[in-house]
């Protein structure tokens, strides 16, 4: 595929251009973000009731249409050969994209695709929408975006400024809605695979960890325990990382098999005959690995380490999102800091503790180092975690609504029982 040229913006600003950050805590640090100008968007996206995905064992299909959202993007705005400019993040049930001004129409398309795509081949209902970045600031916030490195190969986007949370509330309301593309639209899913088996927790667990700044709350305050709860999760073996060393383990055929399949460009013939198609690469591929093959630029053992390196297991847009894997105790004070937090109106926070981690790959060109993977919790992880924070949420404003009717209440008792004088009507004691 021919790569696009990309020229200068005319508003100056370059994603790739920015410094990356090595060192994951620095993301916390106001300096290492720049504010995305107007006339930029924000394509965001989300599974339709992932909840009852996860009920019926299906949240491997939910991370794979997430992460198609950024294969297509990628693929269709030509940065296939240069992924590295473009700014994404993976949420699990689906991702927030920067769109550049003059490639809008383009994403739009292919978000259209997906969304068709999602409901036709995977059985999903996936939302989409194109947020101004002109509209959040309108609205008060603003797009904030730097970038970590977890390896010397691949860096991931890291957003601030609230304009990301403000693009979902505005997508779950319908609004900058991306309408479906007709029956049978196919977006381009290049490099998108699912072929690693769940990643077991080799310390105790994997804990999905979900923290976000509490509505009023002193942000030095909410940062540094956001910070503590980044501190806590290093003290874990290999820093929290949740993939073995070597990768997680492979088998023929992948439970992915079936996604993959479905995530291939229309050929000739029958879903069969793709199902065969795609049976013959996976075989060779699993091949390739199991012996640990070299040949020409790639190397089998390079790549799987570089798939541990380049994981995307920590990130933060608008909010904290970790995948670990730790030990009870360790995961025990983690939420303890966090009870604290919340408690101290810092942060709100969600967790969910399961057994195992789940990988989605975007790998166009093997030979490459800059492959990224996705990681979640295989029984729901962010997804579930988002879930335990939002219950709490609504906890809070049904105490404070039924605080409200008890006051109401008592005021209608102490007005109805007043005799004359204003006394009250109740016995003596």
């Amino acid at each position: 595929m021919e790569t696009m040229p990309h020229p200068e913006p005319a508003d100056g600003f370059r994603y790739a251009d920015l410094t990356p950050a090595t060192d994951f805590l620095s993301i916390l640090d106001d300096a290492q973000y720049r504010s995305v100008p107007d006339g930029w968007w924000v394509a965001v996206t989300d599974v339709v009731d992932s909840t009852g995905a996860i009920a019926a064992g299906r949240y491997r299909a939910v991370n794979f249409v997430g992460a198609a959202v950024i294969a297509a993007l990628r693929n269709t705005l030509g940065r296939r050969e240069m992924p590295q400019e473009m700014p994404f993040v993976f949420g699990g049930d689906g991702a927030s994209v920067l769109v550049a001004p003059d490639e809008a129409e383009a994403a739009k398309d292919a978000l259209a695709a997906t969304v068709t795509w999602s409901r036709d081949a995977m059985g999903l209902s996936l939302r989409a929408a194109l947020v101004p970045v002109a509209e959040i600031r309108t609205a008060g916030h603003s797009v904030e975006v730097a970038r970590y490195a977890p390896s010397p190969d691949v860096a991931y986007a890291m957003f601030m400024g609230g304009g990301l949370a403000f693009a979902e509330r505005a997508l779950k309301r319908g609004l900058y809605a991306v309408t479906a593309a007709p029956p049978g639209a196919q977006p381009d899913l290049t490099g998108l695979t699912c072929r690693f088996e769940p990643a077991r927790a080799r310390h105790g667990l994997i804990l999905s960890i979900l923290v976000v700044a509490a509505d009023g709350a002193d942000r030095a305050a909410a940062r540094a325990a956001i910070a503590d709860v980044v501190r806590l999760a290093a003290e874990a073996p290999a820093r929290g990382h949740p993939l073995p060393p070597g990768a997680p383990p492979l088998r023929w055929p992948s439970a992915g098999f079936a996604n993959e399949v479905r995530a291939r460009g229309p050929l000739r013939g029958s879903l069969a005959l793709r199902g065969l198609h795609v049976l013959g690469a996976t075989l060779l591929a699993h091949g390739i690995f199991r012996l640990g093959l070299r040949f020409g630029g790639f190397s089998a053992p390079r790549y799987l380490d570089e798939l541990v390196a380049n994981a995307d297991f920590r990130k933060y847009d608008d909010g904290l999102r970790m995948t670990i894997d730790c030990g009870p105790d360790l995961a025990a004070r983690i939420e303890a800091r966090l009870q604290d937090a919340e408690a101290a109106g810092l942060v709100r926070f969600g967790l969910h503790r399961q057994a195992a981690a789940l990988t989605t790959c975007i790998t166009p060109v093997a030979a490459l180092r800059d492959h990224v993977h996705f990681v979640d919790g295989e029984d729901g992880g962010y997804a579930r975690a988002a879930q335990a924070l939002k219950a709490k949420d609504s906890a809070k404003v049904l105490a404070k609504e039924s605080a409200k009717e008890s006051a109401k209440d008592a005021g209608r008792v102490l007005a109805a029982g007043a005799g004359p004088g204003g006394e009250s009507a109740r016995a003596p004691v």
